[in-house]
């Protein structure tokens, strides 16, 4: 009870003035403001919060200003793409895309969107997640993937990743083996890990070109911050 009234008043907080959060996604402040009542999370995640989709935000107007797109679909789309909330750990976390794209669906019909526009919205939605692994078809859909990635590299994805293993009780390594030389990753109980299961990787997958170059730069940010890691805890070499 009292975890719920306390998510309810830091919500209510960090919303309360939805015209400054919306003024971040000029010129569709007014569609902003009736959509960011439905991105609060059902817990609280400094992972998944309004910073989050302002970033995200920020990296979709650096790549539709190279490569195009609807910007109102991706708009709605970016604001959208994480308003279901399932744990990383959730043995349903899988289909979490698949929810939200149903529940922008809903908000969208309800709003009046055309149902070409929503179905651009939601499959954008649907393809933006890496654990649904659905291929992104429209550019939109590939842009949003983009962005959405390139918030897991970088200094923001060391930081995220450090996050989110402190919230589900993981150990930063495995001190006896941190390179996993004698045995297998295993990024449930080991943040460094998951650097190696799954962040090290994504750039290889990006859909855009612009994307694709922003990646390569994060990579190489996420890639060093590794490596001096390493040295700091005298495990440079395996």
């Amino acid at each position: 009870m009292f975890q719920s009234v306390f998510c309810n008043a830091y919500a209510s907080a960090l919303f309360k003035d939805n015209r400054m959060a919306a003024a971040s996604f000029a010129p569709f402040q007014d569609l902003a403001n009736l959509l960011i009542p439905y991105t609060h999370a059902e817990k609280i995640d400094g992972s998944h919060d309004v910073s989050h989709l302002l970033r995200v935000w920020k990296n979709v107007c650096a790549i539709r200003n190279r490569e195009g797109g609807d910007a109102r679909v991706l708009m709605a789309a970016t604001l959208l793409h994480d308003c279901v909330s399932v744990e990383k750990d959730s043995p349903f976390r899988a289909g979490a895309s698949r929810l939200a794209a149903a529940r922008a669906r809903e908000l969208l019909g309800d709003m009046g969107w055309d149902e070409e526009s929503i179905a651009s919205v939601a499959h954008a939605v649907e393809a933006h997640s890496f654990s649904a692994a659905i291929t992104p078809v429209s550019l939109e859909a590939k842009i949003l993937q983009d962005a959405d990635r390139l918030d897991s590299l970088g200094m923001i994805g060391v930081a995220r990743t450090f996050y989110v293993s402190g919230r589900m009780g993981k150990y930063l390594y495995e001190p006896n083996d941190p390179h996993a030389s004698q045995r297998p990753y295993d990024d449930k109980r080991f943040a460094v890990d998951h650097f190696h299961t799954k962040l090290l990787h994504l750039a290889d997958g990006f859909q855009t070109r612009t994307g694709t170059q922003m990646a390569k730069v994060r990579h190489d940010r996420l890639k060093r911050f590794l490596d001096e890691l390493m040295e700091e805890i005298d495990a440079s070499r395996p």
